[in-house]
């Protein structure tokens, strides 16, 4: 017994491994693809790069490890399967439940790690990776200075230059525009050769100009006109020095991305939601508190207003009686303006109070989805687990073809199923318990079909068995048609 529960063990492990970190690579590859207009051509330090790749991995393990949880536990079954393994196994008096107990036993401890994973370690890459691709977004590009174009990175000056040697460092005829001025490109340089190199640790581009020219449109000696007075300097040889410290990347503080939805635990998450409902039961009470003065009881049968003040009318009118009729002729026209005018001022409160209360039940509904996220991701290893099991050892095929394809249909159904779930419960179409579990609550029926279709030796995925029962009832119909002998 001992030794058919350490074989499938083994015969698990490696597989899962395996579709484990290709799916990772996988993710990763998608990953780059989705920001490589942000990561090209700004410089970075290769450790930014992998810095940012490690944390994006560690994100991407809400997703790799239920689909390697799937394909894995299929690939393994359908190996034991296609070799007549289970067949051995079932023939020595083993039950597929007491073969699938030490899977079942390491799969939950795997389901645990991954709901502590979740709940202590996603938060934190959650924020790193959001601080750092914050940052890597909003970089500027490297100074990078192209033949025959104008290179406006610096503020305040555009380069261009004509032709460039093969060390990158030597320049010839050099145009540079000085646009730090209001009045436009007073000043001009052009010179035959330079030559390009940084000093101060990198945060500094200097320019060493060779046989050149510089113009300048300076003020007259009136100083009304900006532009009245030219000249023109000559030089054998200048500096131009430029600030580079703008293209060093600069990081934000981590502490201003802290509160967002993603990287809090179920403690922090627990105690946002509790202040966000507190917030939005106040600002309900404070509609109705904003709107008790405005009520007045004129008439007698007026129903009550639940919250309204208790007003004793200094007159009883009946209730047949008009308001209207009761105003005098000369007040009528002010009093109906400051009615309208109270009412008008009631309904953009409420709109905007509305608006404020939506945002409120808004985040509620955020925290409660990210509480339910913990618990879903080890939940969907289970789930997925009871149907790559049974399943693999239905179509009892090994190897990277049918169990690759089986689990990645089941797996876009789950991911459907999920994201229209989650999208529904953030616009408030549904509770956001609701749309969190729904596709563990669907696909659960279908890994207990697979199990009990499994242990019966059931044909469910059988060709054969198809062909076989189509041509008896193809037969059946047949022999019944009038005029055919039985």
């Amino acid at each position: 017994m001992k030794k058919v529960h350490l074989l499938i063990i083994q015969a698990f492990i490696r597989p899962f491994i395996v579709t484990f970190f290709i799916v990772m690579f996988v993710l990763l590859m998608l990953f780059l693809f989705k920001y490589i207009d942000d990561l090209i051509g700004k410089g970075f330090e290769w450790y930014v790069i992998l810095q940012l790749l490690w944390y994006a991995s560690a994100t991407n393990v809400a997703m790799a490890l239920p689909l390697a949880m799937l394909l894995s536990s299929i690939m393994t079954f359908g190996n034991l399967g296609e070799n007549y393994e289970l067949v051995a196994i079932k023939s020595a008096g083993i039950s597929l439940q007491k073969a699938m107990m030490p899977l079942v036993i390491l799969v939950s401890i795997l389901s645990v790690g991954a709901f502590m994973f979740s709940d202590y370690m996603l938060p934190v890459a959650n924020l790193k990776m959001g601080s750092l691709l914050y940052d890597v977004r909003n970089q500027k590009a490297a100074f990078l200075i192209e033949e025959g174009i104008f290179n406006n990175s610096i503020q305040g000056y555009s380069i261009r230059v004509q032709k460039k040697d093969p060390d990158g460092r030597t320049l010839h005829n050099v145009l540079i525009y000085d646009q730090q001025s209001s009045n436009g490109n007073i000043s001009t340089i052009m010179a035959k050769e330079g030559l390009m190199y940084k000093i101060d640790n990198d945060q500094t581009l200097v320019l060493l100009l060779k046989d050149g020219v510089r113009y300048e449109e300076t003020q007259g000696d009136k100083g009304y006109n900006p532009r009245q007075r030219f000249r023109r300097f000559r030089f054998k040889q200048t500096e131009q020095k430029f600030d580079l410290s703008g293209f060093k990347m600069q990081r934000t503080d981590e502490n201003l991305f802290k509160t967002n939805y993603a990287m809090l635990n179920l403690r922090q998450l627990k105690y946002y939601r509790d202040s966000a409902m507190t917030q939005a039961d106040s600002a309900t009470k404070a509609i109705m508190d904003y709107l008790a003065p405005s009520y007045r009881i004129y008439a007698y049968r007026v129903p009550a207003v639940p919250g309204a003040p208790k007003v004793q009318p200094k007159k009883i009118l009946n209730y047949k009686n008009r308001i209207s009729e009761i105003i005098p002729e000369k007040d009528k026209t002010s009093a109906i303006s400051y009615a309208v005018s109270e009412a008008r001022s009631i309904a953009e409160t409420l709109s905007s109070r509305s608006e404020e209360y939506k945002l409120y039940q808004k985040s509620i509904r955020r925290y409660i989805i990210e509480y339910n996220r913990k618990f879903t991701l080890s939940v969907s290893c289970l789930i997925l687990f009871s149907i790559g099991a049974p399943l693999g050892a239905i179509i009892r095929k090994g190897g990277l073809g049918l169990p690759v394809v089986m689990s990645i249909i089941f797996f876009l159904i789950y991911h459907i199923i999920s994201t229209i779930g989650e999208k529904s419960a953030k616009e408030g179409t549904v509770s956001p318990v609701a749309g969190m579990w729904i596709a563990i609550v669907v696909l659960a029926p279908l890994g207990a079909f697979l199990t009990y279709k499994a242990t019966s030796d059931s044909a469910l995925f059988d060709i054969d068995y198809y062909k076989q029962m189509l041509q008896k009832f193809i037969g059946r119909f047949i022999k019944k048609k009038p005029g055919l002998p039985k």
